[in-house]
């Protein structure tokens, strides 16, 4: 089965608000979908976490690489891609559109065996997991109305991230968590995301040490990206100092940016994204690096259909990842897939057991997001 073509598709008009300095608007593309089509009428998609027109300069610069290529060999073309790019530089939008390659064809590989990708990367472990609602944190009475919405819709964990967190003051920090802790209610997880990636983070590491002193005392879960990205001696000393868990690495791609911060034990909780990280295949070898280093591996999800349902085969196979970022109120999440996402009656998502990644798309959705021609020509194997 070989590689025909690859296609991508910039999905625009409801990209939903990052909380960054720089705030996306409806009409920016900032998540991509790929499509592998193959000799055989087979056809696998995947999602990257990169703008469209970045997304097809890479594909096109790395064509000779991947063109008649076997689609049934993830791992192997993944890193021939890689290797033979490495020079054009490592960890950018090769690296990333990579990532979507990767997905897709694992996906593919699903559907030609009959398998659900998770038991093609080795087993699963479980059948259903906990995904938390990923939110942008507000002011204190807009976010507890929020969060108390989501509650009512079945989520159980929450994660609140960016907004004025750390860029206002400590008492506006406190007021928010607080108001998130008393509408999520004690028995519900409460995650804290600062958004220390934003251009510009204006704070370092005494700053992370305060703040992580006031989130124990509302049992948050874990405190995310508390610091600037490059930070990775202040990490450590955050890690080792702070009450809470300490959440990081959705910024680094490879294996090889990872092992550094694992060695250097900067991380309880590390959280590469398999849209841009280098794929599923990459992703699972970090799961594994951190394993050896005793730090639990919970997904980044701030993506698409596609990208969770990736999060959700590796949640399949890593005994304690317990818990995938859920995107809330996004169509490129709720709505691009044929068969909308539901949660049981716990709270949780149930992992696709169908062949590859389980997930059919929706041709009209597709069309609304990245317009009827392009997706038409997207989808035609």
């Amino acid at each position: 089965m070989r590689i025909r073509t690859i296609a991508a598709l910039g999905l625009r008009g409801s990209t939903p608000e990052g909380g960054w300095d720089n705030e996306l608007r409806p009409e920016d593309c900032v998540h991509t979908l790929i499509a592998v089509h193959t000799s055989e009428g087979v056809s696998g998609f995947g999602s990257v976490f990169t703008n469209d027109a970045l997304v097809r300069a890479s594909l096109d610069v790395m064509r000779p690489l991947w063109e008649g290529e076997n689609a049934l060999e993830p791992e192997r073309l993944s890193e021939k891609l890689h290797q033979n790019t490495f020079w054009l530089g490592r960890g950018g939008s090769l690296t990333h559109t990579i990532s979507g390659i990767d997905i897709a064809l694992w996906d593919i590989l699903g559907k030609a065996t009959g398998q659900p990708v998770g038991r093609l990367l080795g087993g699963r472990c479980r059948e259903r997991v906990k995904p938390y609602a990923s939110l942008l944190m507000r002011e204190p009475a807009e976010l507890a109305g929020e969060i108390a919405r989501w509650k009512s819709d079945g989520f159980a964990a929450f994660k609140i991230g960016w907004g004025p967190y750390g860029r206002v003051s400590g008492a506006k920090d406190e007021a928010i968590v607080r108001a998130a802790r008393q509408a999520a209610g004690a028995g519900s997880l409460l995650m804290v995301d600062a958004g220390g990636s934003d251009a510009g983070w204006p704070n370092g590491l005494k700053w992370a040490l305060r703040s992580a002193e006031m989130l124990a005392q509302y049992d948050v879960a874990w405190f995310e990206e508390a610091l600037h990205p490059d930070a990775l001696a202040d990490y450590v000393q955050l890690r080792r100092a702070a009450p809470v868990p300490i959440a990081g690495g959705e910024v680094l791609t490879r294996r090889q940016s990872f092992q550094p911060w694992l060695e250097a034990g900067a991380f309880d909780i590390v959280q590469p994204d398999a849209t841009k990280c280098g794929g599923i295949s990459e992703a699972r070898r970090i799961a594994w690096m951190a394993e050896q280093y005793g730090v639990q591996y919970v997904p980044h999800g701030w993506n698409t259909a596609l990208g969770l349902a990736a999060d959700l085969h590796l949640a399949s196979v890593f005994p304690r990842t317990n818990l995938v970022e859920y995107l809330t109120g996004s169509p490129y999440v709720d709505t691009i897939a044929a068969a909308p996402w539901k949660l049981d009656s716990d709270g949780m998502l149930s992992i696709p057991s169908t062949p590859g990644l389980g997930v059919s798309l929706d041709p009209d959705a597709l069309a609304r997001h990245g317009g009827a021609e392009a997706a038409r020509a997207f989808l035609k194997p």
